[in-house]
Parts: structure tokens; sequence; C-alpha cells
């Protein structure tokens, strides 16, 4: 993962140190299905007391891969095994492990389909660890550090680049950002 994962416990305890061990140990799991995860967010927490079923868990899981967010919300009132906190958190890596195994078949089939990815160039970099690419149709789009695959300290003002593009806070921005490697000839002189 590129971003460091990221747990949030809430309401949870005792189980906070064994349920943290479980989660880093189910996400690093993840990785088998697709190894470029960007970056991956897991939420446990009881939301509230059902009168009937008792304290339920939900636990919820935002993944982050290229030009896609991947979510799983395990929440069910009326299913008792989640009134197991491990159930829940199992359930929802489950369900997570399956669409990262859908998503990982799609990439993998659109491999030579990155072509078709948008092109542009980068126009502005700040040293906050953000800029802006202008695409070759003349769109600005915002984008941040984390979304450079190759680094974003590799980039220069007039790097070419590929990108996935999804709707921001503020308008466009690109998820995800790679550097377009050129082939270049060497000419040997004698």
């Amino acid at each position: 993962m590129e971003v460091p994962l990221k747990i949030v416990l809430k309401d949870i305890s005792p189980y906070e140190d064994v349920i943290e061990a479980e989660v880093r140990d189910l996400a690093a799991k993840l990785g088998k299905y697709f190894p470029g995860i960007i970056s991956c967010r897991v939420t446990v927490e009881k939301p509230h007391k059902h009168h009937h079923t008792g304290s339920l868990y939900r636990a919820t899981v935002l993944l982050t891969v290229p030009g896609k967010q991947i979510s799983v919300n395990r929440e069910h009132p009326l299913h008792k095994s989640h009134e197991d906190i491990f159930v829940a958190v199992r359930h929802a890596f489950d369900d997570a492990a399956r669409q990262m195994e859908e998503f990982s078949l799609v990439w993998h089939k659109d491999v030579k389909g990155h072509d078709t990815l948008p092109h542009g160039v980068v126009a502005k970099l700040f040293p906050d660890g953000y800029g802006f690419i202008v695409s070759f149709g003349g769109r600005e789009i915002y984008f941040h550090k984390n979304s450079v695959l190759d680094g974003f300290e590799k980039l220069k003002i007039g790097t070419e680049v590929r990108f996935h593009e999804e709707e921001g806070e503020k308008g466009p921005q690109a998820s995800t950002v790679k550097i377009v490697r050129k082939a270049h000839l060497h000419h040997r002189r004698h």
C-alpha cells in the first residue's frame, strides 16, 4: 500500500488491540488479490444497540485502487452473527476480497487499455505536495502527491502523464497519476 493503513475503532473496548491486529492481518492479505492498492481505511464500531438483537458491530472497509474506490459496509440489523465483532470484521474483509478479485480481473484484462487513459502534462507543482495536470483536451485536473505512482519528487513541469480522473470536492481530480515513459533510441558514435 502506498498510503499506510488507517484503522478507526469506535466504542469497541475491550477489544481494541486484538481487533487492530486482526484488521492489519486481513488488510495485508488483500494485496494478494491486487498488489496495487493505494490506500485502505477500516472503521470498526458499535453504532447503536438494537432492542431485539442486542449490540451489533459494523465494519467498513474503504479501498482506493487505480481509478476507483471500493467500499464495503457490513452491518446487518437482523444478522445475529454480527453481535460477534470478529465475525463482522471478517465478513467485511470477505466482501472486500471478492470485490478486489473482481477488480483485479478487470484490471489485468484491460492492461493494454492503459493506452486509452487520459494524457496530460504537469502544469503546476506546489511544495505542499499537490499540483495540476493540463489534459491534452485543455482541462486542468488537480492531483495530490499520494496519487502519483512513480513518486511526486520525480515530477517536473512539462512531465507527460497518464491519469485516472474522478470528481473531487472542488472539481476534477486525478486519483492515480503515472509518468509516461518514453522509449529512447541510443546511437553509438564510432
